[in-house]
């Protein structure tokens, strides 16, 4: 079985980021390319998505979850995929009002191996725009 580390950064080579490791956690963060107002001004702080893994089982299964900020247009075939491909979404929800365009916030997760996950992931991301 490979360490931690290096399913770590394989991890993140998938979903096309960079890894971070912290308490046990594999972290992996990106940004959307793309332009948000919120009450009028711009913000990048907004725009991000990632997945992280945890909790590694004998097994090869971890607690997988994610959350990626999407368009409105983005939200029914980013989501579809991700049902398509077994994976809970446990919420869609906004996080900041007056933003234009309107961004909504998916949350997913599953129990299986990390890399399975984020090739799933990976395949639901590569839908959205300027990612």
């Amino acid at each position: 079985m490979q360490s931690f580390q290096d399913m770590c950064t394989k991890f993140a080579q998938i979903a096309n980021g960079k890894a971070s490791m912290e308490h046990g956690v594999c972290s992996v963060r990106l940004n959307r390319n793309l332009n948000v107002m919120i009450q009028g001004r711009p913000s990048r702080s907004a725009l991000h998505a990632g997945i992280t893994f945890e909790s590694l089982d004998i097994y090869g299964n971890a607690l997988n979850l994610g959350e990626v900020v999407v368009l409105e247009e983005e939200l029914s075939p980013f989501v579809k995929v991700l049902a398509e491909n077994n994976l809970i979404i446990s919420a869609v929800h906004n996080h900041w009002i007056y933003s234009d365009p309107a961004i909504l916030y998916v949350h997913f997760q599953s129990i299986e191996p990390p890399l399975i996950f984020a090739q799933k992931f990976a395949q639901a991301f590569r839908l959205l725009k300027n990612y």
